[in-house]
């Protein structure tokens, strides 16, 4: 069944049709989700409140039209208006900015990740929820806890609501034709099946330009997988290392593997080059593989994709983190007891589970509970995206997230120390340094406030 259910057909059919449409499976459906009797909290909602959020484009459209069928539903029972804003990817961090410099706008923003660290004093403080959701639902997972809690404290400063992960996807096929079964887990092997992709005319490809998705993702993947990090275990800056070296020096062989172009991809390059069969490896949402496997013309595509966790290389585990979204709620705010409760309902299992079994695997849950949801139970191919929120690898590793690791990784910092390297436009050596001294600097400013 597609996921191609209106924002006038979700709002006008209610939550149960748009769960229906959106699962293909009947939104009364015995839920397996086991949700603990914890008293829930007593927001005393504001008289005439009404609420702005702004979240960033769905890649799924199910995401947005359950997701704003949630929404009318908080309003039909509290008589909350909620107005809720989709902007692009690459937008979302500079509304955010916006928001937080001018004092005004959005009551709630939904960014990425580390977002609530780099405004945290501009926000509420979300522990009272974060609480009562987390005894409910079974605690709170890895990559929740840290990108939701400020740094070395427990207090909430965000409140996750799931997380995409990237990893590989390839075409069995093509792989098969040079000789592989799967893409190698040593660097040495990932780079042999690269030039051999490449030698076939199936190349692979990976973002390096400013993506927040893709280009983060593949930068950290590649410090990561050479036991590099941007800070120590203290917090001070150690991107300037050997480690960081060998992985500049791995891209700069593995780059000219790739299909021409990538240095200015965002986060729909690599789709629609895999879609148009122009590439035959990448590293991606499962929004991918769900557009091909829904489309007539290219479900022969999707039947001969897999997906595989991001080779590890030199680190223990595959270092595949999740871009989460993160929902804030700024002092500026006239209604913050309206804006828990919303964020309350909208994680409640009646609300929250039609909207990830909608998202068939995009986004993952950041509570354990949700494990049982039915998404995790269908398609084998979206399985690998259940666990994404355990991950021990996140953005500021290996130190603790603050504004100006946040900063770091808004400014794509990473991205372009290896996209400067790829291009022939700096040395390893070069470009590390560089690289250290762009963060030094966002973390004196941070230090001087």
């Amino acid at each position: 069944m597609r996921n191609d259910l209106t924002r006038r057909d979700a709002l006008a059919l209610g939550l149960s049709a748009a769960a229906l449409a959106a699962t293909g499976t009947p939104a009364n459906a015995q839920s397996a989700i086991k949700a603990a009797d914890v008293p829930a909290p007593k927001w005393a909602i504001e008289k005439g409140a009404s609420l702005k959020m702004l979240r960033p484009v769905r890649f799924v459209q199910a995401d947005e039209d359950v997701f704003r069928a949630n929404a009318a539903k908080f309003t039909k029972e509290t008589g909350v208006e909620v107005k809720v804003d989709f902007v692009g990817w690459e937008d979302i961090n500079q509304q955010t900015a916006v928001t937080s410099n001018s004092g005004a706008g959005p009551d709630i923003i939904m960014g990425f990740s580390d977002a609530p660290h780099i405004y945290v004093d501009k926000l509420i403080d979300l522990s009272d929820l974060a609480d009562y959701l987390g005894k409910r639902y079974g605690g709170w997972q890895n990559l929740a806890k840290a990108y939701g809690k400020k740094a070395k404290t427990d207090t909430w400063i965000g409140l996750p609501f799931g997380a995409t992960a990237g990893p590989l996807i390839y075409r069995k096929s093509i792989l098969k034709s040079v000789g592989f079964d799967k893409a190698p887990e040593d660097a040495a092997g990932f780079l042999d099946l690269c030039k051999k992709l490449q030698k076939a005319g199936k190349p692979a490809g990976f973002a390096l330009g400013n993506a927040v998705g893709d280009g983060n993702g593949f930068a950290e993947w590649m410090l990561w997988s050479h036991n590099g990090s941007l800070l120590d275990e203290e917090g001070s800056v150690s991107i300037n290392s050997k480690e960081t070296i060998a992985a500049l020096n791995y891209v700069k062989e593995l780059y000219p593997t790739f299909i021409a172009g990538t240095p200015s991809w965002n986060d729909v390059s690599n789709n629609r080059a895999y879609s148009s069969q122009e590439i035959g490896l990448t590293a991606n949402g499962v929004s991918l593989y769900f557009s091909l496997k829904n489309d007539p013309a290219t479900a022969a595509i999707a039947e001969d994709s897999e997906h595989q966790l991001l080779p590890k290389f030199f680190a223990p585990i595959s270092p595949m983190s999740g871009l989460t979204l993160n929902a804030m709620v700024f002092k500026h705010s006239p209604y913050p007891n309206a804006a828990k409760a919303f964020l309350q309902f909208m994680m409640e299992k009646d609300q929250y589970e039609p909207w990830l079994n909608a998202n068939s695997g995009y986004w993952s849950q950041p509570l354990p509970a949700y494990a049982d949801a039915a998404v995790w139970k269908g398609d084998p191919k979206v399985a690998i995206f259940k666990n994404t929120m355990n991950s021990t690898y996140y953005t500021g590793y290996k130190g603790p997230i603050s504004a100006a690791s946040g900063a770091v990784r808004a400014d794509y910092v990473l991205v372009q120390m290896f996209a400067s390297v790829a291009t022939g436009a700096a040395t390893p050596e070069a470009a590390a340094a560089e690289a250290e001294q762009r963060c030094k600097r966002y973390f004196r400013r941070q230090a001087s406030k």
